[in-house]
């Protein structure tokens, strides 16, 4: 479990092809705190590590997971948000984020408002039900809060700190970003799905 509130930008050295995915390096101050075995979220995706050296970490990416989020794309250079897990024992910030990537989303826009900025992101449809306004987001396993929503896209206010501290300074239009919703939310759909509920039932009847 992750909180979406970034502890380092690494770089990615190496993307090295496997027989079952491929390997990734990343250069990280990290490094020294993390073990094999360990969890790590990239780009908000949860890896586990299989080395952790010399200001590296080596993870491993299945064909699924270089198929259903931006780090298929990913090349060498590329700078990444990493955060590890929660511990038990520390204080909570941001919201509940399981290093499991809903969708990838695009940048559509990305504002400067005094010190502040505003940055547009469009989704896939199938993620409409689970995107509400003032409701949580990780954008790139950023946590965010949905400032304005449309049909297919939403849009979030990025603090000058958040800006600094994680790779969104370097994101252009049209960028990809790994997009994970608010896990409660999802809880919530399920539940009413399973109870033969919809939007539009549940919008009759509230109209009755």
């Amino acid at each position: 479990m992750f909180t979406g509130l970034i502890e380092a930008v690494g770089e990615v050295v190496e993307c090295k092809p496997t027989s079952g995915g491929t390997r990734f390096r990343i250069g990280t101050r990290l490094a020294g705190e993390l073990a094999p075995g360990d969890s790590l979220a990239v780009n908000g995706v949860c890896l586990t590590v299989i080395l952790a050296e010399h200001n590296e970490v080596h993870a491993d990416v299945g064909p699924e997971t270089l198929r259903v989020t931006t780090l298929g794309g990913i090349e060498r250079g590329t700078p990444v948000n990493l955060e590890r897990p929660l511990r038990f024992d520390s204080r909570f910030g941001g919201h509940f984020v399981q290093g499991h990537v809903d969708a990838v989303g695009y940048v559509e826009e990305l504002r400067g408002d005094s010190d502040f900025h505003w940055l547009t992101v469009s989704f896939p449809p199938a993620l409409a039900p689970y995107i509400v306004h003032k409701g949580s987001i990780a954008i790139d396993g950023i946590s965010l809060t949905v400032s304005g929503l449309g049909v297919d896209r939403f849009d979030v206010m990025v603090v000058p700190y958040t800006l600094d501290h994680t790779n969104l300074k370097t994101r252009q239009i049209r960028d990809r970003v790994n997009l994970e919703c608010d896990m409660v939310g999802k809880y919530v759909v399920r539940a009413a799905e399973i109870a033969g509920l919809t939007l539009t039932s549940t919008a009759k009847s509230m109209a009755h």
